[in-house]
């Protein structure tokens, strides 16, 4: 079947380029139905939210009416219980015919359901909730950012919470977080309520939207003007049954639930934002021509060249993220998220971690650069509004920076592959003494005792503490 934009063939690359051999019959007409969604809701919104800095709440709106904002949510719970390479299509749909900005926002919403969904069961609040989010479009999102850590690995150093009678008191500072003060309900993470330094023993929570302190209004960006990103402040006190799981599950939520979502979503984001800058650069330059040379701009062999390119570098990168889709649906009954009610400590999808951060990088380098090769290949036209490349030339910009930043994936990869696993220290537990010691070589003897009466110190207050 031809892929249509309207009435007419669409103007990008054509439905044989789509590796379609992933997704059910199902999928295939779910795509199409959304592609037609992108054509005339989510693209007009894209276009508006861009020029203004409005949050899309109306995109939001109608992908809630496909059922698409409980994707995952299993059937028994009202949702599509749909599998991972349905949602990875469903995030890169949405930002290649449609909006980037949604599309980001789409991932984060996931990430914070994948959260939800991973301890569902038995917790009538989170259950009522994932029931909700179609009907009565419930955006969530993920505040897990923390001031201290930048582009790096989170983990909370400036949050906190403990038990009080009516629940849990909750502090939370977050740095960035998508749709904040728009959200309808948000998780976020803090070290747990008895935490006595171990940056692994970790907590999650539900919170609503009046409960959380966004900054709606705030945001003002190069590009994904839609996102509305900001930072988040937490101080509530909110029931026992708003914790996700139980005290300390954070760690396991992350590397189970939380990480490999967002990473297959970021290739999902950012396959789609690329492919976009391919299609709007091919639909100009097969139109435009020289007068002077008789030569469409795409004729020239330059240009054929530039594509092909962009078009393998595309194919790369989907290839490897609806790959490692299908594989984390192969280990978990097609994408159930039922399989902890019998294991709880089960933890399929965190066997690919390493898959899921490369797959990260892939998406966002490569819309990193083929929106600069589309811009030049189109030249002053690719600078003007009308084209809509420039916005998408700036949207493009921000998966490379977006934590874990580019650099700091590729490093965790590289210490991962040369010294395995056990190597990458998550949580800032482990000592580099090789490092250390180094360092205290290059002191004198009144150095090295300033560093023992520090010591000595700390050591005396911490006891004076358990007293």
């Amino acid at each position: 079947m031809a892929k249509m934009w309207g009435g007419e063939p669409y103007y990008g690359l054509d439905d044989e380029f789509d590796p379609h051999w992933f997704l059910t019959e199902e999928q295939s007409a779910l795509q199409r139905e959304l592609i037609e969604l992108c054509r005339t809701v989510l693209r007009p919104n894209a276009i508006e939210s861009d020029r203004n800095n409005t949050y899309p709440r109306a995109n939001l709106e109608a992908l809630a009416k496909l059922g698409l904002l409980g994707i995952i949510v299993p059937k028994s719970l009202g949702g599509r219980g749909e599998n991972h390479v349905g949602t990875l299509m469903v995030a890169e749909t949405i930002a290649r015919y449609g909006c980037p900005s949604t599309a980001l926002i789409y991932m984060m919403h996931m990430v914070a359901v994948a959260g939800l969904v991973y301890r569902a069961r038995g917790n009538a609040e989170i259950e009522s909730l994932l029931s909700r989010i179609d009907k009565e479009c419930l955006v969530g999102t993920a505040s897990y950012t923390d001031p201290e850590t930048g582009g790096h690995f989170w983990y909370p150093k400036t949050s906190s919470s403990r038990r009080v009678p009516e629940g849990w008191h909750v502090q939370k500072t977050a740095a960035w977080t998508t749709s904040s003060g728009y959200a309808d309900w948000y998780i976020s993470q803090t070290t747990s309520p008895d935490f006595a330094g171990d940056y692994s023993d970790l907590s999650v929570f539900l919170f609503h939207k009046q409960e959380v302190k966004g900054s709606p209004g705030h945001w003002n960006a190069m590009g994904m003007h839609g996102n509305q990103s900001g930072p988040v402040e937490i101080d509530t006190v909110i029931p026992a049954n708003r914790i996700v799981g139980w005290p300390g599950d954070g760690a396991a939520s992350n590397d189970e639930a939380v990480d490999p979502l967002a990473m297959l979503l970021y290739a999902g984001a950012y396959n789609g934002v690329g492919l976009a800058c391919i299609d709007v650069a091919k639909r100009h330059v097969t139109r435009r021509a020289h007068a002077q040379y008789g030569r469409r701009v795409a004729d020239y062999p330059t240009i054929q060249d530039v594509f092909g390119r962009a078009i393998i570098d595309a194919q790369a990168s989907r290839l490897h993220a609806y790959a490692l889709a299908r594989a984390l649906d192969d280990a978990t009954e097609n994408g159930s998220w039922d399989i902890y009610i019998d294991d709880p400590k089960a933890m399929p999808r965190a066997k690919f971690a390493s898959w899921c951060f490369q797959t990260k990088f892939l998406s966002t380098r490569f819309a990193f650069e083929v929106s600069d090769k589309m811009l030049q290949a189109c030249g002053g036209r690719g600078y003007m509004r009308d084209l809509e490349l420039e916005r998408l030339v700036r949207d493009s910009k921000a998966g490379w920076i977006m934590a874990p930043s580019n650099e700091v994936t590729a490093q965790l990869v590289g210490k991962w592959g040369l010294f395995g696993a056990d190597a990458i220290d998550w949580w800032n537990q482990k000592v580099d003494e090789p490092v250390l010691m180094n360092e205290l070589g290059k002191l004198d003897a009144a150095g090295k005792q300033r560093i023992i009466d520090r010591l000595a110190a700390e050591l005396r207050g911490k006891e004076e503490s358990l007293l």
